[in-house]
């Protein structure tokens, strides 16, 4: 019977593992200065990093950038380029298992989120970083782990999340529908034991669940036309945050996030400056009539 277990163990961590693509690019091909990192993450792991640092010479506000599973950095930078342009620093993270960043024994949304905690910790010990204006864009994953991090930290003041899913535990259905895993027969051990392994219950780690403790700005991002994740998980997940915090932003396009960052880039850049803006920066946008006197500034 325990070699039984250990023989599911290894399968099921083999069938969810994600698949690890090189980098297709690099800053430099967007016209980018940025810093090769290696930065170190729980366990005595390392994680791979490009940090982009603001232009001029006051500290400026900071975005971590995490890509979704199966991916890496690389495939985030469309988004370097505006945010740089627009003033911010950016951090663009490989997770573990994922690009350049060291193997471990499995990754999971905590540990996505982990890793998003040792980039916020390091942009903090910056000099050119404002440590008061952080914000957080993530991916499906990534975008459920951002979410993860804001519900945890009072520090954060704001989070882009991109085609972010509602509970993982639907994910997972989802994943055993598709593989052909009948839940009566084989389903619930799957993921009674993914739960067991992560140590943690899906239900708390559930964006659903994040949302309802998230105090900063949210601006949900999400395609229409998503087909790995509904676009009724951004309705639901609007609905349980704070009222008057939570924005959603619906986008012509599937799960992939390079459209939704190419053409809504703007409405995102606005959401961005405006939630990690300074008392000063926003006392001269509401004088030039560019927020009314009154209303909120997310």
């Amino acid at each position: 019977m325990q070699r039984l277990r250990r023989g599911m163990h290894a399968q099921i961590l083999r069938r969810l593992r994600a698949p690890r693509l090189p980098h297709h690019s690099s800053p430099s091909a967007l016209g980018l200065d940025a810093q090769p990192l290696r930065l170190l993450a729980a366990g005595g792991k390392t994680l791979f990093a490009w940090f982009v640092p603001a232009l001029g010479a006051a500290p400026a506000p900071a975005v971590v950038v995490m890509h979704g599973w199966g991916a890496n950095a690389s495939l985030m930078l469309p988004a370097g380029a505006p945010l740089h342009a627009a003033g911010f620093a950016v951090l663009l993270m490989d997770a573990r298992c994922h690009g350049a960043s060291d193997d471990d024994d499995f990754t999971s949304l905590p540990r996505f989120a982990e890793d998003i905690e040792t980039g916020l910790d390091w942009l903090k010990q910056q000099p050119g970083v404002d440590s008061a204006r952080l914000a957080i864009m993530g991916h499906s994953v990534g975008a459920g782990a951002a979410l993860l991090c804001a519900a945890r930290r009072p520090d954060l003041r704001a989070v882009v999340s991109l085609s972010a899913f509602a509970h993982p535990r639907e994910v997972m259905l989802r994943f055993l529908a598709d593989a052909r895993i009948p839940y009566p027969v084989l389903g619930w051990y799957v993921l009674r034991h993914v739960q067991r392994v992560i140590g943690v219950r899906f239900d708390e780690i559930a964006p659903l669940t994040s949302m309802r403790r998230i105090r900063c700005p949210v601006l949900l991002v999400h395609g229409t036309n998503d087909e790995v994740v509904p676009f009724d998980d951004a309705r639901r997940l609007q609905a349980a945050g704070l009222p008057g915090a939570v924005q959603c932003l619906s986008v012509t396009g599937g799960h992939d996030p390079s459209q939704a960052i190419e053409e809504h880039f703007p409405q995102l850049i606005d959401f961005l400056q405006r939630s990690l803006a300074t008392a000063a920066e926003m006392d001269v946008a509401r004088a030039y009539g560019m927020i009314h006197p009154g209303a909120a500034d997310t």
